[in-house]
C-alpha cells in the first residue's frame, strides 16, 4: 500500500507543513537494485584508541566504497566506519566523540555508521563498562542522526588473526542499499564459525550458487519477496506454503523458476515430505510460516492460542530437529527464522503470537552453537518490524500510520528489506554470524 504521507514529505508544501507542525520528515531509503548496487560516495575510516583487531583497514578496502582515512578528504560520505575495539576505559569513550563530531554531520542522506566493538569481559569490567556504553551511545545516535541514515554496532572477537574477516560478510550488507531498514542493531561476530568464513569459489553476484533453498510462508508477501532474493541470489528455491494457497504459490513459484511445495508445515510427516523434495540437500531452511489469531487473552478462544503456537513454534521446532538429525540440512547450511518486534516488546491483544515469536528467539540462541559445533549449521532469525504488506494494509488507518512513523526512519518497512537480511544470513561467507536476532524494523520505538 502506497505510503501517501512520505510522498506528501517529499512536496514543497508538504516540506513547509511538517517543518511548521514538527511532525516526522521522512526520507525516501536507497534500497538495493541492479542499478544502484552501492552506496554513492566514499567510505571514511577512523579510530578511537588503540585498534585491538587486526585487518580491517584491509576488509573495508574489499567492500566497495572508496576508503578515506581521518585526515582524508572526500566530497561525498556515504558511510563512516569507527574502530572502537580498542576503548577499554571510560576516558577512551572521549575517543569516539572525539572521532565522530567532527564528521556526523558530513553524512550523506542514507548514509552508513557502523561502530566496531568488541565482546565485554567478564575478566575486566573497565572494559566490559567502554564497550557496552558503545551500544548506548549507537541506540542513541541512530534515533537522532535522521535523513534515513542508519548507525549499527558489530561486536567482533578480540585478539586479531582473522577476526575482521569474520565480519566482512556483515560489513558488506551494512554498508550497502541491502541494509536500508536496519538501524540501531548490534550484531556479534563469533569466534566458533562452523567452517571458513570466507569461501574463495563464490561468485559475488550469486553467492548461493549450488544451493537449495527452501522458504516456509513462500506464496505472497515477506515469504514470496525472501524467494525472490535467494533466487536473485543463485540457490534453487523451494517455495512451501499451505494447499489452500496452492495457485497463488505456483504463480510465485513459476515467476522465479522455483519449485512449489503445497504443504502444511504442521504435518507430520513435513520434514519427510521436505527432505524428498530436496534429495541434494538443504543448504537453507527459511522458516517465514506464521499466523495471527488476536484476542485479549481473557476473551481469547483456546483454539486460537493452540494453533498460533503450533504454526509459528512448535512446527518450526519439530521440523528443525527432524531435518538436522536426518542430515537433510547440509554441513555449511543455514537456517533462518522469522520472529517480530512482539516477541521483544510485546503487543496487545497478541500474547500467543508474541509468545510464539519470543519462542523463535530461544530456539535461535539455544540452539545457534549446538548446530554449529554438532552440524555445521548456523541459525539466526529475522525480527520484523511495520513491514508493507497485504495484511499491514488491513489494518486500521490510524493505527497503521502509527506503526509506519513509531521508528527512527519515520516509514514502514517493505518485504524484500527482510528478505536481503535474510539473504545476508544465508551466505556462506555469513559462517561467523551465529545466534544472532536482527531486528529490520528501522530502529522501532517499541522493546529494546
Amino acid at each position: 500500500m502506497a505510503d501517501r504521507y512520505l510522498h506528501l514529505t517529499g512536496t514543497a508544501p508538504g516540506r513547509f507543513l511538517t517543518r511548521r507542525l514538527g511532525l516526522p520528515r521522512p526520507t525516501p531509503l536507497l534500497r538495493w537494485s541492479p542499478e544502484t548496487p552501492r552506496l554513492d560516495g566514499a567510505l571514511l575510516h577512523l579510530t578511537a584508541g588503540v585498534p585491538a583487531v587486526a585487518g580491517v583497514a584491509e576488509v573495508l578496502d574489499r567492500v566497495g566504497l572508496p576508503v578515506v582515512g581521518g585526515s582524508g578528504r572526500a566530497d561525498r560520505i556515504a558511510a563512516i566506519v569507527l574502530d572502537a575495539t580498542g576503548v577499554a576505559t571510560a576516558a577512551g569513550l572521549g575517543d569516539v566523540y572525539a572521532a565522530l563530531h567532527p564528521v556526523v554531520r558530513s553524512l550523506a542522506p542514507g548514509g552508513r555508521v557502523v561502530v566496531l566493538g568488541t565482546v565485554p569481559s567478564p575478566a575486566d569490567h573497565h572494559q566490559a563498562a567502554s564497550q557496552q556504553a558503545l551500544e548506548g551511545f549507537v541506540r542513541s545516535l541512530a534515533k537522532e542522526i535522521g535523513r534515513g541514515a542508519t548507525v549499527q554496532l558489530v561486536r567482533v572477537p578480540g585478539g586479531g588473526g582473522g577476526t575482521a574477516e569474520a565480519a566482512e560478510s556483515t560489513l558488506r550488507f551494512l554498508l550497502s542499499p541491502r541494509s536500508a531498514y536496519v538501524s540501531g542493531q548490534v550484531i556479534e561476530i563469533t569466534a566458533e564459525a562452523p567452517g571458513p568464513v570466507a569461501d574463495p569459489l563464490t561468485d559475488p553476484a550469486a553467492p548461493l550458487a549450488g544451493r537449495t533453498a527452501l522458504v516456509t510462508g513462500a506464496a505472497r508477501g515477506i515469504g514470496a519477496a525472501v524467494a525472490s532474493v535467494l533466487a536473485r541470489d543463485g540457490a534453487r528455491v523451494i517455495a512451501l506454503d499451505v494447499p489452500g494457497v496452492r495457485e497463488e504459490l505456483a504463480r510465485t513459484a513459476d515467476r522465479l523458476g522455483a519449485t512449489a511445495l503445497p504443504l502444511d508445515i504442521t504435518a507430520p510427516d513435513a520434514a519427510e515430505r521436505i527432505a524428498a523434495a530436496a534429495p541434494d540437500g538443504l543448504g537453507v531452511l527459511v522458516h517465514n510460516a506464521g499466523i495471527t489469531r488476536d484476542r485479549r487473552l481473557a476473551n481469547m478462544p483456546a483454539g486460537h492460542w493452540t494453533s498460533v503456537i503450533e504454526v509459528n513454534l512448535d512446527s518450526v521446532l519439530r521440523t528443525t530437529d527432524e531435518l538436522l538429525k536426518s542430515g537433510a540440512l547440509t554441513r555449511g547450511g543455514r537456517i533462518v527464522a522469522t520472529a517480530s518486534i512482539a516477541g521483544i516488546a510485546g503487543n496487545t491483544g497478541q500474547t500467543n503470537y508474541a509468545a510464539s515469536k519470543a519462542g523463535i528467539i530461544g530456539l535461535v540462541r539455544s540452539l545457534g552453537p549446538r548446530a554449529a559445533a554438532d552440524h555445521g549449521v548456523t541459525v539466526n532469525a529475522v525480527a520484523p518490524g511495520f513491514i508493507e504488506t497485504r495484511m499491514t494494509a488491513a489494518v486500521p488507518l490510524f493505527i497503521r500510520e502509527a506503526g509506519r512513523r513509531l521508528n527512527s526512519l519515520s516509514q514502514g518497512g517493505l518485504p524484500v528489506d527482510v528478505a536481503e537480511a535474510v539473504a545476508w544470513f544465508a551466505r556462506p561467507d555469513s559462517a561467523a554470524v551465529n545466534g544472532q536476532v536482527l531486528r529490520v524494523c528501522g530502529q522501532s520505538l517499541l522493546g529494546a
